[in-house]
This record gives C-alpha cells, structure tokens and sequence, in this order.
C-alpha cells in the first residue's frame, strides 16, 4: 500500500493545528459564536479547549467542520 493517500480531508493535521489555525483566521470570540461551547467564550487558551475536545467527540466534529469549511472557502 506504498504511495497511496488517505481520502480524509484530516489525514496528517492535528487537533492542535486545526484550532490554532481557526483562533487565527477568526480569533476566540468569533468562534465562540460559531460553536457555542465553553471553553471558547470563557477564558479561552489552546491547552483547555483541547482537552475539552479530546473528551467531547459532538465539539471536536463541529470544529473539525469549521476548519473543513474554511478550506474549502480559503482554497487552502
């Protein structure tokens, strides 16, 4: 199976780079209206809102979308 790749759109990126490039392209705040969970609108930081997410698999698959529909939008 050498040389063949992954049909996920995820395959290679980390949770942690998926929320660190969302917090730049829309900051805590606006993502705090996006996906209204906690650990985003109240006192915000990467290490918390990863394991929130790590533990919470309906919020990671929503901030999974949010970063997938980023692409697609930002042609990245």
């Amino acid at each position: 199976m050498t040389g063949q790749r992954s049909n996920d759109p995820l395959h290679g990126i980390t949770l942690e780079m998926i929320l660190t490039r969302l917090v730049e392209a829309y900051g805590w705040e606006k993502m705090g209206r996006i996906i209204r969970i906690r650990c985003f609108n109240n006192d915000p930081s990467i290490r918390s809102s990863l394991q929130f997410l790590r533990k919470t698999p309906w919020a990671r698959n929503k901030v999974e979308a949010l970063y997938l529909k980023h692409q697609r939008e930002t042609g990245k």
